[in-house]
């Protein structure tokens, strides 16, 4: 295997396989938890701005997917494009959002992943950060980008029939779409005391809190409705998510990397499609297990939904030990796709863009192709390390999930003009991207 086998897989993916390769980096850990997290806190505009509001990016995405194959076809990441038209100020500058990207994608895979297996299994939570990177560690540095995409198109196929199951048991099996939209008319009518009567333990004592759990009107929504898009909280939520998830996508060298492997007349087509079959996910899951959880009034507690707990409860609910297995495997297979997909993406930028560039740029293949499996190694090893340190100061998968607009949303639009834009500037690049980051 050669150094550009391993980085590129040899620029001859498909539509098919580059849609699932989409697909399956773009589900997250947040996906999957925050996207019912949204729904039990919003009810439906919630489910709707998840989705909605981050299938634009990649679906966009496929505009620049023709561009890089047109002006840059040999191109192994975005900062090299950015060197080569900007110069190295712009390139450090947006080596910099790249790398804080993949950071903060990672945070995010390892929070949600690690407090649900805690949740599901009792595994201790600095350990469950610790151990899942190394799934993700073995085939990427063994394989490279090539053996992502084929495992990718596996998890992809058993994401979708798990959720198959969780729509088919919730709208089919246990309940009707009747018995859930009764449900949640039913539950936004309750006032604090019959929320305090439902939420209490045997002996009559309540552990009932205003705004702790999902039981009366919603807050913001019309007529305190679970089933309304006029809905405050939402729309707000919908706005942080699109800007947020622009940054995740444009300054994600993960998404670049899949535009460089596919041929160039597949590029823009799998991400396209792509973008499209991925809005099934969240908002299948949300608007099934997310309302089911509202509509049963269940015991999730607000600190336990920002976690992404909702989900895993409700499965648990429904299929017993069954739907913690269910739970496990669907979570663990986005995290180990997204999490392959983030240690390729810092392999490339560490090698090509910091090693070949300013320390050696002689560096035979061979020598490109060991670094670069080390640096997948180092990485996921020191992002196991950080999620403790997250997990100790007291961080969940809901603040970064919110934070992430404010460290790399500003980087979006110089590196779309990169591409887009002829008149694009350097100078005008480097400043709107951290002018933008302060003033966020």
């Amino acid at each position: 295997q050669t150094s550009e086998q391993f980085n590129t897989a040899g620029r001859s993916v498909k539509t098919g396989l580059t849609a699932s390769v989409i697909v399956a980096q773009w589900t997250w850990a947040a996906t999957l938890l925050t996207s019912s997290n949204k729904a039990w806190a919003y009810g439906i505009s919630g489910a709707y701005w998840y989705a909605a509001g981050a299938s634009i990016q990649v679906l966009l995405f496929g505009v620049l997917a023709i561009e890089i194959k047109r002006k840059a076809p040999t191109a192994h990441t975005v900062c090299e494009m950015v060197r080569a038209r900007w110069g190295v100020t712009a390139h450090v500058t947006f080596l910099v959002f790249c790398l804080l990207a993949n950071i903060v994608v990672t945070s995010m895979l390892l929070l949600g992943g690690a407090a649900t297996i805690n949740a599901l299994t009792g595994m201790n939570i600095n350990l469950a950060s610790f151990l899942i990177p190394w799934g993700v560690i073995l085939y990427s540095a063994v394989g490279g980008l090539q053996a992502k995409f084929i495992a990718d198109y596996v998890y992809v196929a058993v994401i979708f029939a798990v959720l198959v199951v969780c729509i088919y048991t919730v709208y089919v099996k246990n309940f009707s779409t009747d018995e859930v939209y009764g449900g949640l008319q039913v539950v936004k009518s309750y006032s604090e005391a019959q929320c305090a009567r439902i939420f209490s333990d045997k002996s009559g004592m309540t552990f009932f809190q205003s705004g702790d759990y999902a039981c009366g009107g919603v807050p913001g929504n019309q007529d305190g409705s679970y089933l309304t898009m006029v809905s405050s909280g939402g729309a707000m939520f919908g706005i942080i998510n699109v800007v947020g998830n622009f940054g995740t996508v444009f300054c994600d060298n993960a998404y670049w990397q899949s535009a460089i492997a596919a041929r160039p007349a597949s590029a823009h087509r799998g991400y396209l499609l792509g973008g499209l079959a991925w809005f099934a996910i969240p908002f299948s899951l949300a608007t099934s297990l997310g309302l089911c959880a509202v509509a049963l009034q269940l015991p999730i507690t607000a600190a336990e939904a920002s976690a992404g707990l909702v989900p895993p409860a409700v499965a648990t609910h429904l299929f017993g030990k069954a739907g913690a297995v269910m739970m496990t495997i669907m979570l663990f297979n986005a995290i180990t796709s997204t999490g392959s997909a983030e240690g390729l993406a810092v392999s490339s930028l560490v090698v090509y863009d910091i090693y070949k560039t300013y320390i050696n740029p002689q560096a035979t293949g061979k020598r490109v192709l060991w670094l670069s499996k080390i640096v997948i190694v180092v990485f996921g090893g020191c992002m196991g390390a950080l999620a403790v340190g997250l997990n100790a100061i007291g961080l969940n998968l809901d603040f970064v999930y919110l934070f992430m607009g404010i460290l790399i949303g500003s980087a979006v639009v110089p590196l779309w003009n990169m591409l887009m834009w002829r008149k694009a500037n350097g100078v005008g690049a480097v400043a709107a991207a951290w002018g933008g980051m302060l003033l966020a």
